[in-house]
C-alpha cells in the first residue's frame, strides 16, 4: 500500500511537471514564432515580458535597456496617468549589480538587501518582495539589459528552476531586441540614404537648370532676353503661374518691372514703376525673402506691376537681387499651380537663380560697357587714321590752289583744278575705305587699268610725299601691261605702303623703289625701301588690325592693304631685313592680259568710275607673314 501511494504521489509530480515543461516549450516555441513575424520592439517585450509573468508565476515583470552613452539602465513604468521613465545607474540597485556582474539574482525579501531601492515602491506605491533578475546578453555575450520579475505568487521565493527559464526567456528578448535594433537601424539607413537621394537630385535638377540657365543667358543679347531666359525656366521649376524681375538702371536710376507670363511666353511686360510700387520693390529692401499668402489683399498690391499676369495673383514670393554695395533689383514668383503655396525648396531654388541672374546681368552689363568702349575706341582711332592719310591730298590740294593764284592762263588753270578734283576723290575713297574696314563691307569695282597712266598718277603724288625728305623715288613699270582691278582700292593700297616705307626711313633717307610686273597669271606690284626692317615685337602681327610699331601710328594701314588684296583673291607678302623691307602685293589676273594700246589711246581717267558696288569675290587667306619687317602701321 505505501509502495503504491509513492508511485501515485511520483505520477502526479512527473505530470506536474510536464504540464509545466510544456508550458514552458509552448512560451519558448510562441516566441520564437514571434521572432520571425515581428520586427516591432514594443511588441515583442510586450509579449516577452506577458509570458514571463506567467510562466514564472510572478506578479509583474520589467525590462531596463542598456544606455552605453551615459551607463544607465533605462525603463519605462506608468504612473497613474503619466509615463515616467526609470534611469538606475550601472552597479546600483538589484537590476544596476546584475548589469555590472552580468549574473541572475534572487531574492527573497527585497527590504533585507541593502542594494534594493525602496524610492520606487514610495513612487508608484507597490511593495516588493521576492525578486528575481537575469541579464541580456546578445549573440557576442555583451550584456545589453536586465529582465526582472518581482513577488513570486504562489510561493515565498522564486526557484532555480525560476532562474532557468528565466535565463531562457532572456536569451529570447535578447534576440529580439538585437533583431529589433538591427531593423531599425537598417531603416534608419536607408531613410538616410533615401534623403540623401533625394538631395542628389535635387540637387542634379539645380545643376540642370543652371546649366540651361548659362547657356540661355549667354545667348541673350538684350536684357529682355536673358531675363526672359531666367524666369521662364525658374516659372517651369517652380511650378509657377508667373515671374517678374525688377531692375534698376544704371544710368537714370530708374525702376523697371519685367514680367513673363508663361500663357504668352512670345512676349515680356515691361512696366515703370515708382519706389515702394508693388511687391518687387518691397523684396528689392528686404533682407529675407517675402512671402504673401494672399496678394490681392495686401496693401502693396499695385495694379500696374501685379495687374499685367493674366491670372489673379494670390501667393508671392519675392527676393533681392544682390549687387555691388547695393541691390540690382528684385525676383519674384507669382502664383502657384494648384493653389498650394511656395514651399522652402522653392525658396532656397529661388535663391540659387536669384544669385546667378545678378550675375548675368552684372556680366551682360559689363559687356556692353566694355563693347561700347571699344566702339568708341575704334572709332578714335578710325579717325585718327583718316586724319592722318588725310595730309597727303590736303598737301597737293595746297600746293595746286597756290599755283592757281599765280597762273594767268586759264587752261592752266583749268588743269590745276581738275588735279585739285582727283585730290577731292582721293579724299572720299579714303574716307569710303575706312567706313567699309570699321563696317567689314567689300565694294570692288574692277575695270581695265592701263598701268603706265596708273603709275604716272601714283608717281606724280608720291613726289609730294617725298618732297624735302631724303628719300629717293624709283618707279619700274612695265607700261605695256594693262591689268583689271579697282583702281581706287589697289591706289590706296600703294600708298599705304609706299608711306609707311617712307616714313621708315625719314630718319637716314634711302630709296623707295615701286615696281610692277606679270609674274604669270599675276600682277605683282612690290613696294620696296632701304630702312631698317621690321621690328622684332610686331614680326608676325603687322597685318592685324590697330597692331604698329610707329609713335602715334594707328595699325590700320596694312590691314587695310591686306583687306584689299584678299578681295581681289589675292595676297600681299612681306620679306624684312636689316638692309630694307619689301611688300608684294599679288593680283590675279583671271583673263588674258590683252597688249597695250597705241599711245593716241587715251584710258578713262581715274575719277571717271562709275558708282555702285562692283563684283564681290571670297577672299582667298594666303597672306603670308614676314621675316622681320620694318615699322609699318
Amino acid at each position: 500500500m505505501v509502495v503504491a501511494a509513492d508511485g501515485r504521489e511520483r505520477l502526479e509530480q512527473l505530470e506536474l511537471a510536464f504540464v509545466r515543461e510544456r508550458r514552458i516549450a509552448d512560451a519558448l516555441r510562441e516566441v520564437g514564432g514571434a521572432l520571425g513575424t515581428t520586427l516591432e520592439l514594443d511588441d515583442l517585450l510586450e509579449l516577452i515580458l506577458g509570458k514571463v509573468t506567467e510562466l514564472l508565476d510572478a506578479d509583474r515583470a520589467t525590462l531596463y535597456l542598456l544606455d552605453d552613452t551615459n551607463k544607465e539602465l533605462v525603463s519605462r513604468i506608468v504612473v497613474g496617468q503619466n509615463v515616467r521613465s526609470i534611469r538606475l545607474k550601472v552597479g546600483h540597485g538589484i537590476a544596476g549589480t546584475v548589469a555590472h556582474s552580468g549574473k541572475p539574482f534572487r531574492i527573497r525579501d527585497a527590504y533585507e538587501d541593502p542594494r534594493f531601492e525602496r524610492q520606487w515602491d514610495a513612487l508608484t506605491g507597490y511593495r516588493t518582495t521576492s525578486m528575481l533578475a537575469a541579464p541580456l546578453k546578445n549573440h557576442l555575450g555583451r550584456t545589453i539589459g536586465v529582465i526582472q520579475v518581482l513577488n513570486k505568487v504562489r510561493g515565498a521565493e522564486f526557484t532555480t528552476e525560476d532562474e532557468a527559464l528565466l535565463i531562457a526567456l532572456s536569451t529570447q528578448a535578447a534576440v529580439a531586441i538585437d533583431n529589433s535594433r538591427l531593423f531599425l537601424s537598417l531603416i534608419q539607413k536607408n531613410k538616410q540614404l533615401l534623403d540623401m537621394t533625394d538631395q542628389l537630385e535635387r540637387k542634379l535638377r539645380d545643376l540642370e537648370l543652371l546649366f540651361e540657365l548659362e547657356r540661355a543667358t549667354a545667348r541673350a543679347s538684350t536684357v529682355e532676353q536673358l531675363l526672359t531666359a531666367v524666369m521662364s525656366r525658374l516659372v517651369l521649376a517652380c511650378d509657377a503661374q508667373g515671374a517678374a524681375t525688377l531692375l534698376v538702371e544704371e544710368e537714370t536710376g530708374d525702376l523697371v518691372v519685367y514680367a513673363y507670363d508663361p500663357r504668352h511666353p512670345e512676349t515680356i511686360e515691361c512696366v515703370g514703376v515708382k519706389a515702394g510700387e508693388g511687391f518687387l520693390c518691397a523684396a528689392m529692401d528686404a533682407e529675407q525673402p517675402v512671402r504673401i499668402e494672399d496678394g490681392t489683399a495686401d496693401a502693396r498690391f499695385s495694379a500696374r506691376v501685379e495687374g499685367v499676369f493674366s491670372f489673379p495673383v494670390t501667393r508671392v514670393l519675392a527676393l533681392s537681387l544682390e549687387g555691388d554695395g547695393r541691390p540690382l533689383g528684385s525676383i519674384g514668383l507669382f502664383g502657384k499651380q494648384g493653389g498650394l503655396g511656395f514651399s522652402n525648396e522653392d525658396v532656397d531654388l529661388l535663391r540659387l537663380v536669384a544669385a546667378n541672374a545678378a550675375t548675368a546681368v552684372r556680366l551682360f552689363r559689363a559687356s556692353r560697357a566694355r563693347e561700347v568702349g571699344e566702339r568708341l575706341t575704334s572709332i578714335g582711332r578710325l579717325l585718327s587714321q583718316v586724319i592722318h592719310d588725310f595730309k597727303t591730298p590736303m598737301t597737293v590740294i595746297s600746293g595746286y590752289v597756290q599755283l592757281m593764284v599765280d597762273a594767268k592762263d586759264g587752261a592752266q588753270r583749268s588743269a590745276y583744278a581738275e588735279e585739285v578734283l582727283k585730290q577731292f576723290d582721293l579724299l572720299s575713297s579714303m574716307q569710303r575705305e575706312v567706313l567699309e574696314f570699321a563696317r567689314g563691307e567689300r565694294t570692288l569695282f574692277v575695270r581695265r587699268v592701263y598701268l603706265k597712266k596708273f603709275f604716272s598718277d601714283i608717281t606724280r603724288q608720291m613726289a609730294h610725299e617725298v618732297d624735302g625728305r631724303a628719300v629717293e623715288l624709283e618707279v619700274d613699270v612695265d607700261a605695256k601691261i594693262v591689268a583689271r582691278f579697282d583702281e581706287g582700292r589697289v591706289a590706296r593700297a600703294i600708298f599705304n605702303l609706299a608711306r609707311n616705307a617712307i616714313e621708315a626711313m625719314a630718319e637716314h633717307g634711302g630709296r623707295l623703289t615701286i615696281s610692277a610686273q606679270m609674274v604669270g597669271t599675276e600682277l605683282v606690284i612690290r613696294v620696296r625701301d632701304t630702312g631698317p626692317g621690321i621690328p622684332p615685337e610686331v614680326e608676325g602681327r603687322i597685318f592685324q588690325s590697330f597692331v604698329t610699331a610707329k609713335q602715334g601710328g594707328t595699325g590700320l594701314g596694312l590691314a587695310i592693304v591686306k583687306k584689299i588684296a584678299e578681295e581681289h583673291d589675292g595676297r600681299v607678302e612681306v620679306e624684312s631685313g636689316p638692309e630694307g623691307a619689301c611688300f608684294s602685293l599679288h593680283l590675279p589676273q583671271r583673263e588674258r592680259v590683252p597688249p597695250a594700246v597705241p599711245a593716241t589711246a587715251e584710258p578713262a581717267p581715274a575719277n571717271d568710275r562709275a558708282p555702285g558696288p562692283g563684283p564681290k569675290r571670297g577672299p582667298r587667306r594666303t597672306t603670308k607673314p614676314s621675316r622681320g619687317g620694318s615699322a609699318k602701321g
